[in-house]
């Protein structure tokens, strides 16, 4: 949809139903720093890919996690273009950027999600950028340039990929759903290791491909719920913006609305009530 603006937008929107008003404004509302994102989301994939071509080495973090020079050289483009745009907006990124908002916006950004795969030469990495305003994630993009995705999402504007708009899935039942589930290896699973395997068993299909590309086929309705027990803001951002508007549910293990918690599960509407019955999140708690 083409974007109207100033005075235009005024006077196109004038005499419209509330509800054409409402989704006409959601659509314009970030459209400029979606736009941004998605280009530097695919200029940042194409230097990873470069770096993967030559050939790339993995340190450890302090957190266990590998970090390559493609990481850090990704983050840096990233960071470099959106304060070029966006001079007073903060910054947090996984390889270090951290700048205070001075605009009450921060961009939240993971260069290369899931290291992991990329080092090992597996498809399934993705680059991250959401931007909050206001403590609300209100837009971002996710790029998986090994699988030619490209998705987007803005508050009230729709996710989108190439065009088509985003839907989830209608599934209701767990065993006509597939389910995504990562971070068996990681600390975040110990709550579960009492009768995950039994709860697995009764889903349609069960994948793990590593977070971001899971959570992309939750919003394309390819996938139907998604749980991520040990995860970063900067692993979540975007694809809660996008999941939510596709249309699915979001939040935190704790059952708050936020990526802030340190985990994260997502699922199309007709599935919360199982997913949280299993993680333990009475239904009022979600907020």
């Amino acid at each position: 949809m083409k974007a109207v603006k100033g005075a235009a937008a005024s006077s196109t929107l004038a005499g419209r139903p509330d509800r054409y008003r409402r989704a006409i404004i959601g659509v314009m509302a970030f459209e400029r720093e979606v736009e941004l994102a998605k280009r530097i989301a695919q200029e940042a994939g194409a230097l990873a890919l470069d770096y993967q071509r030559k050939g790339v080495r993995a340190e450890t973090k302090y957190d266990e996690s590998p970090v390559t020079a493609a990481d850090r050289a990704c983050e840096k483009l990233i960071v470099e273009q959106i304060s070029r745009e966006y001079p007073e907006d903060g910054i947090l990124g996984e390889e270090g950027a951290n700048r205070e908002s001075l605009s009450g916006r921060k961009w939240i950004i993971d260069p290369i999600d899931g290291t992991r795969d990329f080092v090992r030469g597996i498809p399934l990495w993705a680059v991250l950028i959401g931007l909050e305003q206001d403590g609300e994630v209100v837009a971002g993009t996710a790029h998986c340039p090994r699988q030619g995705l490209l998705l987007s999402a803005s508050k009230g504007g729709g996710a989108w990929s190439n065009g088509e708009r985003l839907r989830v899935s209608t599934k209701a039942e767990p065993g006509d759903a597939v389910l995504c589930f990562n971070g068996f290896q990681k600390a975040g699973i110990r709550r579960f290791s009492e009768n995950l395997v039994d709860w697995l068993q009764g889903f349609w299909a069960v994948r793990s491909l590593g977070g971001a590309v899971d959570a992309m086929m939750v919003a394309q309705g390819l996938a139907d719920a998604w749980i991520e027990p040990t995860a970063a803001p900067w692993d979540l951002a975007p694809l809660k913006i996008l999941i939510e508007e596709a249309g699915g549910k979001f939040a935190s293990l704790d059952g708050q609305n936020s990526i802030y918690g340190g985990n994260a599960y997502a699922c199309a509407p007709g599935l919360e009530p199982a997913m949280q019955r299993f993680i333990g999140i009475p239904a009022t708690a979600v907020r």
